[in-house]
């Protein structure tokens, strides 16, 4: 990162702009210097992440919506943890989405995304989201390509109505390369306590690689929008990630500006506890 802007400037994908993911380095620093620096400043924006959830959950006027998306083993489950587990389980919520359930086909596909949006006063952190109507169902052919080409500006207009009811909304994809997908699909097979993390499907997937990063070219080009920036993390190194995604989440919401309610009705000036 240079010396002129914020990370958020230099990860975003430029809304109304062409993009190319070949331009984004998975392997790149986000401006940390080295692991130890990350660590100390991924703590630091963690405790603030912490102090003003608390100031958004009280003031209960605003949401703040961070989705997560990236291939399997990009590291959305890490960096759940790293980020947001300071903040405890009041005021946050984490959706994880997985292949939908009968009653959920049975719906249109933001049906089962827009009832567990977050509330006002919440963070609500999707661990894949709708992006996978984009994306899996893409790739796989689960649904026509007209009925894919409709679904980005629905999608938009989706995100569009939650920004006007006061939903601030982060997208990160957690980019890695196909070599540092293949070191963790093996570390899940050869360590006994990671092996359930591993699912023999997500070889077929990792043939589909090309494809795959083909429907996310296209899927953060469409979408990033001004009221829904997606923001491209280098997710090689896991303690840049969490650092890089900490800090965004950071300025966002010292950007939100929560506050405190005043109270109503009372004067804690003329209440005495006896």
């Amino acid at each position: 990162m240079g010396k002129n802007g914020t990370l958020s400037d230099h990860c975003i994908v430029p809304p109304g702009k062409s993009f190319a993911l070949a331009g984004r380095d998975p392997r790149g620093m986000a401006g940390l210097a080295d692991k130890e620096t990350a660590k100390a400043r991924l703590a630091e924006d963690a405790a603030a992440i912490d102090a003003l959830q608390d100031r958004l959950f009280a003031e209960g006027k605003r949401a703040l919506l961070v989705v997560l998306q990236g291939i399997d083993c990009s590291g959305k489950d890490g960096t759940v943890r790293a980020v947001f587990n300071p903040c405890g389980p009041l005021g946050v919520k984490v959706t994880s989405f997985r292949a939908p359930s009968p009653d959920e086909l049975a719906q249109d596909y933001l049906w089962r995304v827009h009832k567990v949006c977050p509330a006002r006063g919440y963070i609500g952190i999707f661990n894949r989201s709708h992006y996978e109507d984009v994306l899996v169902v893409k790739v796989k052919g689960y649904a026509s390509a007209d009925a894919i080409e409709r679904r980005y500006d629905e999608i938009n207009a989706f995100e569009k109505m939650l920004s006007n009811n006061g939903t601030k909304i982060l997208k990160f994809m957690l980019h890695i390369s196909k070599e540092e997908q293949a070191e963790r699909l093996r570390e899940r097979i050869e360590t006994p306590e990671k092996r359930w993390k591993f699912n023999p499907g997500d070889l077929d997937d990792r043939k589909l690689w090309d494809q795959y990063m083909a429907a996310y070219e296209v899927a953060l080009a469409r979408c990033s929008t001004p009221h829904a920036p997606w923001h491209v993390i280098p997710a090689d190194r896991n303690w840049v990630r969490n650092a890089a995604v900490a800090r965004i989440v950071r300025q966002t919401l010292e950007e939100m500006n929560p506050q405190y309610p005043e109270p109503k009705g009372w004067d804690p000036a003329t209440i005495k506890v006896v």
